[in-house]
């Protein structure tokens, strides 16, 4: 929703990337009714742009998985902080291992300014409260780059239309599914913040406890 400023750089990015592999693909912009030139943007990029007016971070993910056609299903952000480029070794990776969902570390390789302190001390709170809540251990609860098979998802109880959609994904995903987490490189935003850091936290936190009981 409204990244102008930065859909053209992904998506010259991915375009990049992908010309150097083998890899049959489509690219796929989920927009919630941009009130700039997002979707020119991405039209003239050549991406298949799918409009979804109901707002919602989870709700824009469904949509998106159900209008994929591929066999596997790679996500980031449409505001440069997550790597493309990574895209063909971890789908190499995910066939190599026999694996069913990759999920990333932001963690791990951050650039300066990437995160504030806050962002970083409220997903370590999350991390804890998923490992004591529902067993499972991963350093990143909140990123949104993935990559797993299409077929999978299906098996994957993911309810949320919101923010807390990532954390459930993982949580199903490494409960039911083949599924590691791996160190990525995080960079700076380009364009603005939307993330809301004490009203998105907080139902965060909720909902872990909601999915749990």
């Amino acid at each position: 929703m409204n990244e102008e400023s930065s859909i053209g750089q992904v998506l010259d990015q991915l375009k990049e990337t992908m010309q150097k592999t083998q890899y049959e693909h489509e690219v796929l912009v989920v927009d919630t009714n941009s009130k700039d030139r997002t979707r020119e943007i991405a039209r003239e990029k050549g991406a298949t742009v799918v409009e979804e007016p109901r707002r919602g971070y989870g709700r824009a993910y469904k949509t998106g998985f159900e209008r994929a056609s591929g066999e596997i299903i790679a996500t980031l952000d449409a505001d440069c902080t997550y790597p493309a480029e990574d895209i063909p070794t971890l789908s190499d990776r995910l066939f190599a291992e026999d694996l069913d969902f990759i999920t990333t570390n932001r963690m791990a390789r951050m650039e300066e300014g990437a995160m504030s302190g806050m962002h970083r001390f409220g997903n370590w709170v999350l991390n804890v409260t998923a490992k004591v809540l529902f067993s499972v251990s991963f350093k990143d609860s909140q990123s949104g780059m993935w990559v797993f098979r299409r077929e999978a998802f299906a098996k994957l109880n993911v309810e949320d239309d919101g923010m807390p959609f990532s954390e459930e994904i993982k949580i199903e995903a490494f409960r039911k599914l083949r599924t590691i987490e791996v160190p990525i490189t995080y960079r700076c935003r380009v364009g603005e913040v939307k993330l809301s850091s004490w009203k998105d936290g907080w139902k965060n936190f909720k909902f872990l406890w909601k999915k749990r009981f």
